[in-house]
């Protein structure tokens, strides 16, 4: 008894197995697009010669196979050959007929269909970049189909935002699907980025080669920020993380130069095109303190309206240059990682390029899949997220962090990467870590009651030596040293700058 093939088969698919949807989009009875003559092709090839399959295995998987059957073929070709055992039409006829499944791959005569149809030479690799150039096809309509359903008969909390929402993260797996990444490149191509980043830290006198900070001991100290780098800024409360980063936002955005290249495309020679992911504080209360901070007149007095006439004119100056910057501030809150992986993305596209990415704080980022086990796996497969998109991007990610209350507890209250939360994850996971420590705030709650006292006068000058100043501490670098940066810090404005080289010792507290 003869099995019959799988529906539809290629005979009744046409000649060269092959649909055109986009010439027929109109109809909406037409099939999905798809070539079967294509996908007889390559699995005919790997069942004829298993070497086949590694030429292809990283272009397509089993999903990218219209037919079911072909799925089927495909997955378990794959899996014997990773397995190291022949695949081929002996071989898989066993294997259906024992799974009791040989009618729904078509049975023996099918398998051998497949081989006459295999493809011979180079053209598999094209054929398969067909199969995968049909099944992202494919996917597009289904995720319009469904888009249109959606929005023609909404469910209950089917807002226009909640589509949008779905339509966005839809097409960014999708694109991620997509992309599969690059494979390997020469290493010509690497030594020549390489030398690329060496002239550019040449070209500002040996300093850095990164994204600057506008802090020279933290440049000094990092070479700036690189591309494709994850770096976790983390501090305990009122250290003074969200000043910190957007200081660093404000500077670099400031010395934002860009330069036009041959091809028409834009390079960013210094500085940088900032985007902030504000999860906490709303994105007027940012655009105040970095107002504060260039004026030097203190949120709060801009919020009560404390202020004279000329302090009023320098608001008005510094709002007007502040709003002339390459700096974007999204402040949604509950954001996944893929809603922001995909707001990074169109930032990128809409503003002609990205050079830094912020987002404070880490805890505030929702992971993408609801079938996490625990906290601990959420963030990390936010981090992972956040890792993936900076190589994605190729440019350096700021991610602020909470640290746990364990730091309280010791006498030495300076932060270590285990006080990190979830720090199994965000220790991995980041290229940098750096911490936020200010001294002075907790001398300040162990004033001693009697100011005659030894006890008093010992507070008075080791408060003395630490007003005003702030330290980050770089706990891990991939690719420099580790150690302290003293910056200097002002809590009127939360103001971060550099500390100066001859600094006075004796000054009087405020």
């Amino acid at each position: 008894m003869t099995e019959t093939p799988p529906s539809p088969t290629p005979a009744q698919n046409g000649a060269n197995g092959a649909t055109n949807g986009a010439a027929h989009a109109h109809d909406e009875h037409l099939e999905a697009p798809h070539n079967l003559a294509a996908e007889m092709a390559v699995l005919g090839a790997i069942l004829y010669d298993n070497n086949a399959h590694q030429r292809i295995a990283d272009i397509i998987d089993p999903g990218d196979f219209y037919l079911d059957a072909h799925q089927k073929l495909f997955d378990a070709c794959t899996a014997r050959i990773s397995a190291g055992q022949i695949a081929d039409g002996v071989t898989l006829h066993e294997y259906f007929a024992t799974q009791g499944q040989l009618s729904e791959i078509g049975g023996a005569e099918y398998l051998n269909d497949l081989i006459d149809s295999a493809a011979f030479g180079p053209e598999i690799v094209d054929y398969a970049r067909i199969i995968r150039e049909l099944s992202m096809r494919r996917r597009l309509t289904e995720i319009g189909a469904e888009l249109r359903a959606r929005a023609v008969r909404p469910e209950e909390d089917d807002s226009a935002d909640t589509l949008l929402g779905f339509a966005e993260r839809a097409l960014f797996q999708l694109g991620e699907k997509g992309s599969r990444g690059q494979g390997f490149d020469s290493f010509s191509n690497a030594v020549a980025d390489a030398i690329e980043m060496v002239e550019a830290a040449f070209k500002r006198d040996g300093k850095i080669s990164g994204v600057p900070t506008g802090l020279d001991d933290l440049d000094e100290k990092l070479g700036g920020l690189h591309r494709s780098d994850l770096i976790i800024l983390a501090g305990r409360p009122s250290m003074g993380k969200t000043s910190l980063a957007t200081n660093i936002a404000y500077n670099a955005a400031a010395r934002l130069q860009r330069e036009k290249k041959a091809d028409g495309t834009w390079k960013t020679t210094d500085g940088a095109i900032v985007g902030f992911f504000s999860l906490e504080m709303s994105k007027e209360q940012l655009a105040t303190r970095i107002i504060a901070e260039r004026t030097g007149i203190s949120s709060h007095k801009m919020r009560t309206g404390e202020f004279q006439q000329s302090d009023y004119n320098k608001i008005r100056d510094a709002a007007t240059e502040v709003q002339q910057l390459q700096l974007f501030i999204d402040d949604t809150g509950g954001i996944s990682i893929s809603q922001l992986a995909a707001r990074a993305r169109r930032l990128q596209r809409s503003a002609g390029g990205l050079d830094l990415l912020i987002i404070d704080y880490l805890q505030l980022v929702n992971a993408s899949s609801r079938k996490s086990e625990g906290r601990v796996q959420e963030v990390s497969e936010v981090t992972q997220g956040l890792k993936a998109l900076a190589k994605d991007l190729n440019v350096p990610i700021i991610a602020l962090s909470q640290l746990s209350r364990a730091v309280e507890q010791r006498e030495d209250k300076r932060p270590q990467l285990s006080d990190l939360r979830e720090s199994g994850s965000i220790e991995q996971d980041a290229d940098v870590v750096m911490f936020v420590y200010r001294h002075e705030y907790y001398l300040e709650r162990t004033e001693p009651s009697d100011p005659n006292s030894e006890a008093y006068q010992k507070w008075y000058q080791e408060m003395s030596d630490s007003q005003g100043v702030a330290e980050v501490i770089v706990g891990k670098q991939r690719h420099g040293p580790i150690g302290k940066v003293e910056l200097s810090f002002d809590a009127n404005v939360t103001r971060f700058g550099n500390r100066p080289k001859m600094f006075d010792q004796g000054r009087d507290l405020h």
